[in-house]
């Protein structure tokens, strides 16, 4: 196959669709060689942030001459930005040769009468696979829906586990409390393995704190309390953590004061980390202020930002970076997909006094694209008539749109989705899969 038939063969595969136990994902890892043993890994899990802590993780194991592998999703353009080494997509080649092993593996085992692997299933054995291949020293690993349940959790033996901000997703599959919620991360959890996890929510904190004495894992909570904002200059951000470890301080090229908890995070796990690894002071301050993740306040033309906001708590949080940003109403180009509690989502935009327009358009090339003629609906119902709304269906020329009717010194954010953040990404930049 082409490399172009190999990513259409990958994604195929159903993306939402019942999930196989972890007993298939061990077979099938085991008839791979278990690659996942091969390296030490950091697991991270959590409702939001979980892809920004594991981008600082990596950024400052990197700078430390540590050969590091990233696990993460969704990818934004390129299906090859899930696997990266030091920073880096993994190549085409490899990518093909790796996906060419599996997909044997996979057929021989459906021969047999094994279930076929979901789509998340597939790609973190393809991952596993790559970073084995590649001889990575160290992975951070972000599960994908969930923590107990999830494919990564076959991981048996985790250098460190990370838990972070938790709140009301997926309530179908994973609970409808906070609690239940936060069980299910906390499922990534395993004996005697520390844990440090985000503890702004006391209903969370209570239930990974039980799980983490039950297992007898060394656990460090990291509250709001414990983070001072030092500078934002609407480019960049300085904070600072109580705590016992001798880097307090870091700056992070990102403007979104919600990344401060993430960094947070990330700095009390490299900290620990440096029992492990050749990790300084000074690569830790450079890795933070390396560290590239794209679409989470991205600027991606002077005042022009994509964040992938796509819950509830990530929209609260966008909004309330938006806000401290803009010194005038702003121009929001939204979009988002079915199954993220759109109604609230949508009435806590509207609440907002930020904007001056609102245009809406619709995700294309995926079927859980909310359609723009119910997302009229219910801006419809909703909107403040101070506020201008238009509906623009195809991305590019909603974007265009935006573009043109943005006044100087007046900012333009474009949330909603991270299928959003990759399709203007690739229109803006002409980005391909190359």
């Amino acid at each position: 196959m082409t490399y172009e038939e190999t990513v259409a063969h990958i994604l195929d595969i159903p993306k939402f669709t019942t999930k196989n136990d972890l007993n298939h994902t061990r077979e099938l890892l085991r008839r791979l060689g278990s690659p996942q043993e091969q390296f030490p890994v950091i697991h991270v899990a959590g409702s939001n942030g979980k892809g920004s802590v594991c981008a600082f993780i990596s950024s400052v194991l990197t700078e430390s001459g540590v050969r590091t592998g990233l696990f993460t999703s969704p990818h934004l353009v390129s299906i090859r930005e899930r696997f990266r080494v030091n920073g880096e997509p993994c190549s085409k080649e490899q990518f093909m040769e790796a996906e060419q092993k599996v997909q044997s593996v996979v057929e021989t085992m459906v021969k047999e009468g094994f279930a076929h692997p979901t789509f998340f299933e597939y790609i973190f054995a393809l991952g596993m696979v790559l970073f084995a291949w590649q001889k990575a020293e160290c992975v951070v690993l972000e599960t994908g829906l969930g923590g107990r349940l999830d494919a990564t959790n076959v991981v048996r033996h985790p250098l460190l586990t990370i838990i972070t901000s938790i709140s009301l997703e997926h309530t179908e599959i994973l609970g409808d409390t906070i609690e239940a919620i936060a069980g299910e991360k906390a499922g990534i959890l395993k004996p005697g393995v520390p844990v440090i996890f985000d503890g702004s929510e006391p209903r969370a904190e209570t239930v990974i704190i039980k799980a983490a004495e039950a297992l007898g894992a060394p656990y460090e909570k990291i509250s709001p309390e414990n983070i001072k904002f030092l500078l934002n200059d609407g480019k960049c951000l300085d904070f600072s953590m109580e705590s016992q470890y001798d880097v307090t301080r870091v700056r992070i090229p990102f403007p979104a004061e919600y990344q401060a908890m993430n960094g947070a995070l990330a700095l009390a796990a490299v900290n620990r980390l440096k029992e492990h690894f050749p990790i300084t002071d000074e690569t830790i301050r450079d890795g933070f202020w390396h560290t590239v993740w794209p679409g989470r306040m991205e600027e991606l033309y002077p005042e022009v930002y994509l964040d992938g906001a796509h819950n509830v708590s990530g929209i609260q949080a966008f909004l309330q970076a938006a806000g401290k940003m803009a010194s005038q109403p702003s121009i929001l180009l939204f979009s988002m997909v079915k199954g993220k509690r759109e109604q609230e989502v949508l009435d806590l935009i509207l609440m907002e006094d930020c904007w001056e327009e609102i245009i809406l358009t619709q995700i294309s090339g995926t079927p859980r694209a909310l359609p723009l003629s119910l997302l009229k609906q219910r801006v419809k119902e909703a909107v403040k008539s101070n506020i201008k709304v238009s509906a623009i269906k195809e991305p590019q020329e909603a974007f265009s749109t935006a573009l043109a009717h943005k006044k100087p010194g007046q900012k333009l954010f474009c949330a909603g989705s991270l299928y959003l953040v990759g399709e203007l990404k690739k229109i803006a930049g002409g980005y391909k899969d190359d």
